[in-house]
């Protein structure tokens, strides 16, 4: 069995972390490099930063921010956010990410994700979907930061998605981000076995057992969350020590 990932999320606005509940009322957190070392000190084992205002204010992403951070961490990090082209993702790259998560632009060019896997590696490329459920059983996916609802189903924009080329898929369920009730279970494990690229779960983690569930129940490769690590209501340590009592691999 492959160890499951535990990856603390960086929203970023303005150069500052950010957090708030289903894409609204954002509140300030903390400086991002300061996060991301204590994130990479605690044994998370991957971060992921999104600019969550680039796509939908049309600008470039924080390029600035991402060199300090890889300067600071061991980790692998992906970024997201406000990235258009392939001489974006080859920025972002350049300035030392690891991996760069494609959502907006992805969709309003699918090709994007089939010309960067080329010329990255599949492994370099995430697909993220912020889907939302519209009608009993079925889920929409939203771009601009969750403002704008495309129509597409998905779970079969994730099936295209890996078709594409994406090497991994992060599912964020706007209807439970932030709220720390638990990760949407349905909507990650149809997509978990729709696809055969590695599935990450996104919004809701609230407690140690909701990691537990999406990483067995839902069938997701890695957890990720934010409000609840920013805030210290669980550090990585002991939620590794967890899994590990739930019969989970996890990276220590």
């Amino acid at each position: 069995m492959l160890a499951k990932r535990i990856i603390p999320c960086l929203d970023v606005d303005k150069g500052r972390v950010v957090k708030g509940k289903k894409f609204q009322n954002i509140q300030d957190v903390a400086d991002p490099v300061e996060l991301a070392k204590r994130y990479n000190d605690a044994g998370a084992d991957e971060l992921v930063f999104y600019d969550i205002t680039a796509s939908n204010e049309e600008r470039n992403i924080f390029l600035d921010v991402v060199e300090k951070v890889a300067r600071e961490i061991s980790i692998p990090f992906s970024v997201g956010g406000g990235i258009r082209s392939i001489d974006d993702i080859n920025s972002v790259l350049r300035s030392g990410a690891e991996k760069v998560s494609i959502n907006s632009a992805a969709v309003k060019n699918p090709e994007l994700i089939k010309e960067a896997a080329v010329k990255f590696g599949n492994q370099c490329i995430v697909l993220s979907i912020d889907a939302k459920e519209t009608s009993s059983g079925k889920w929409e996916v939203f771009i601009n930061g969750g403002r704008k609802n495309t129509g597409m189903d998905a779970i079969e924009w994730a099936k295209r998605g890996e078709e594409l080329g994406a090497g991994e898929i992060v599912v964020n369920a706007i209807d439970t981000d932030g709220e720390k009730n638990g990760y949407n279970l349905t909507l990650t494990k149809a997509i978990a076995d729709a696809v055969n690229i590695p599935i990450v779960a996104s919004g809701g983690a609230g407690v140690k057992e909701h990691f537990s569930t999406v990483l067995t129940e839902a069938n997701a490769d890695a957890a990720l969350a934010a409000s609840v690590f920013h805030y210290g209501e669980i550090s990585i340590p002991e939620l590794k020590a967890y899994l590990e009592e739930q019969n989970i691999t996890v990276r220590r």
